[in-house]
Parts: C-alpha cells; structure tokens; sequence
C-alpha cells in the first residue's frame, strides 16, 4: 500500500482499506486517495480524501454495515480519523460526468455517518481521482475514469463558486473558515482561468500574482494561518477580516463570465 508522510495515517488507511474490502466483498472495485494528498499540498491539517468505487449500488446491508465501520474509525485514538472525507460511487457512474450530480453515500470531514450528497460528484474529483490519484486498492485509475477536459473544469467552477458562496452565508465567521473560503475561491477562479486543477499553495500563489493587488494582503494571511485549522474553528475571524472575506467572495463571482442562454 502506498506510504503517506504519516505512519499513524497509513495505519489508519490499511485498516479503512481491510475493512471496506470485508463489508463490500465481490461489490468493492476500488479505493482512491484524492484531495490534498493526491495533489501534493497535504500537512497535518488536511483532510482524507477518498473514493471507493463500486460494482454496484449499496444495498441496504452493506449502507449498514459501512455506517458501523465508519464510527468505529472515528473513535480511533488518531485526530486522522476524525477528517476521513468521501464517497462511494458505482463504476459506471464514475467513468464520465454526471449532468445531475446524483448525490452519493458520503462521509463529510468531521462526521461519523454516511449521508446522501452530491459533494464527490464532480469533474473536478475526476479528474484529480484518474490524473493523481493514489490507489490503495484497484486498478490505475485511468482504467476507471474517462479523460475530463479543460472545458468541463472551467464549466463546473459557477457551479463550485455559488455552492461555497451560499454555504458560507450559513456559518460563523471563523479563521478557519476564513482561510478555507479564500483559498478555496482561488482555487476556483485559477481553474476558471486555466481550466486545469491545482493545489491550494499553487493557487494561492497565482492569485497574488494575477488578482487585483487590493486583495494580496487577504490572501497571504489566508495561506499564512492554513497551519493548525482545527484549532482554529472555534476562534472568530476578526470583524474586517470576516468583512473583507465576503467582500472577497462578492469580488471573485463578479469575475464568473455571463450566463449562457
């Protein structure tokens, strides 16, 4: 199995691996390690991005017998099992995009239990899943996913960017969730503009190269406070940052290019 920087997360991964395989059975075709780490942007903070691939829905067993396996996985004595984030997606689902973003079994960062959502359902996890991914189980992941192309990126990214304006209207400003959004929305307009993927350091870094310079000083102390996040949940965003922030967000939809008829 590949080897992460961190052994208290590959011995998690091997565990998560086994024990998927012995729920799912002749059902189990693959499981993919995606995110940050496939990107080569992850720390001690990132999450554990992953997709499991089936031949077949989930029946109604096995949803049970997964729910089982993933709280007991969150309960482990490693803060690595608290941030395990993905999906379960049937093969044939997997190989091209999926227009209606059929929602998924899915186990949200920091949640015990599987719930239905769209979230994997992207071209964007597509593509990092069959161009970087890490296969802990399965076949090269290019024998899985089709080629998703610059076109298909770029038109996801209005999708992406109203779905993260909208959830952040609904939370607490925190610094975390100040860092995420910045960093995330340019991630997003770098795709828009390239129309390829990147991680979250290399977007950053193209941001305060080709943004308006006004928001330079957002972005370096979003990239600056990435260290530690967790911690950072529960401590409020300062009121200007918290401002500037959805200023920022108002700022990289205005840069979304017209609807199409």
């Amino acid at each position: 199995m590949p080897s992460t920087a961190y052994p208290e997360l590959d011995e998690l991964l091997e565990e998560f691996t086994a024990s998927m395989r012995a729920i799912l059975g002749e059902n189990f075709v693959a499981l993919y390690v995606q995110g940050s780490f496939a990107l080569g942007d992850a720390d001690e903070d990132s999450d554990v991005d992953w997709i499991a691939v089936v031949e077949d829905e989930l029946t109604d067993d096995q949803v049970a017998d997964l729910q089982a396996m993933h709280r007991r996985l969150f309960g482990l004595d490693t803060s690595w099992a608290q941030h395990l984030e993905g999906s379960y997606i049937p093969r044939a689902l997997l190989r091209g995009l999926d227009p209606e973003r059929t929602e998924l079994w899915f186990l949200d960062n920091g949640a015990s239990e599987l719930v239905r959502d769209n979230h994997c359902n992207t071209a964007v996890v597509r593509w990092v899943v069959r161009e970087r991914g890490v296969a802990l189980a399965g076949p090269d992941p290019k024998e899985l996913v089709d080629p998703v192309s610059r076109e298909a990126l770029r038109d996801e990214m209005p999708i992406a960017m109203r779905e993260w304006a909208e959830w952040a209207r609904t939370i607490p400003m925190s610094r975390r969730a100040v860092t995420l959004l910045v960093v995330s929305f340019c991630r997003i307009l770098h795709t828009l503009e390239t129309g390829a993927v990147t991680s979250k350091k290399e977007a950053g870094e193209w941001a305060l190269r080709a943004l308006d310079p006004k928001w330079a000083d957002l972005i370096q102390a979003a990239m600056n406070d990435r260290p530690d996040a967790w911690r950072k949940v529960r401590e409020p965003a300062p009121p200007d940052t918290a401002e500037r922030t959805v200023a920022f967000m108002d700022y990289a939809l205005s840069r979304l290019p017209p609807s199409r008829p």
